[in-house]
């Protein structure tokens, strides 16, 4: 993934304002610190990016969480579909921390922004953890390509996970996580699934 030079991760990207503060009172009931600004950009490795059909991960406490994923190549702005795996063990220590302990999956191919924007509140994120449906919902929950990039800019070898959506029956584990990004209107979608290998923790 040495096309891209530099990653960010978006959050607190919901439009909804006040889905977004009750989130933020829910996650500082369980010792997540609120974000400084809403939305919020991370900033990670770009080598966690990977197209790989497995990552490896320590211990027990990771997750996935679809998104749609921006990437600024030379010849002008893509979307994919992508997994900010987090650890969730360590997000009660640091956001930034729990960002960088995981590898970011994303799908091998891409459309064309041009050719999606017309049509964007179309557009459906899912996820299955495990085979069970665990997120859905359509990509118009997050603040668009244009708010985001009007925030954040991003040039040619950057790429921007965009926010996801609340998972259904609560975060959790999972052994193998499926994300598709849908588009009904041109009839497909793109697709990315990877196993979840945990290791051991010695200390």
């Amino acid at each position: 993934m040495n096309e891209f030079q530099q990653l960010v991760i978006a959050g607190w990207t919901g439009r909804d304002e006040a889905a977004l503060r009750k989130h933020i009172k829910e996650l500082e009931e369980i010792g997540v610190r609120p974000p400084k600004s809403t939305p919020i950009f991370y900033r990670v490795s770009a080598n966690l990016l990977t197209m790989a059909a497995q990552i490896q991960v320590s211990g027990p406490d990771t997750s996935g969480e679809v998104e749609f994923v921006l990437l600024a190549k030379p010849d002008g702005l893509w979307v994919t579909v992508g997994s900010d795996h987090t650890d969730r063990k360590a997000e009660t220590i640091g956001v930034s921390l729990s960002k960088q302990l995981c590898s970011k999956p994303i799908a091998k191919d891409a459309w064309r922004y041009d050719e999606v924007k017309p049509h964007w509140e179309k557009l459906v994120l899912r996820a299955w953890a495990d085979g069970e449906l665990y997120q859905e919902g359509a990509v118009t929950a997050m603040r668009s390509p244009e708010d985001l990039m009007g925030r954040y800019p991003l040039k040619p070898g950057w790429a921007m996970f965009c926010g996801t959506l609340a998972a259904k029956g609560g975060i959790r584990p999972a052994n193998v996580f499926r994300m598709e990004l849908e588009d009904p209107l041109r009839k497909r979608k793109l697709v990315h699934e990877y196993r979840i290998d945990v290791l051991p923790v010695e200390g």
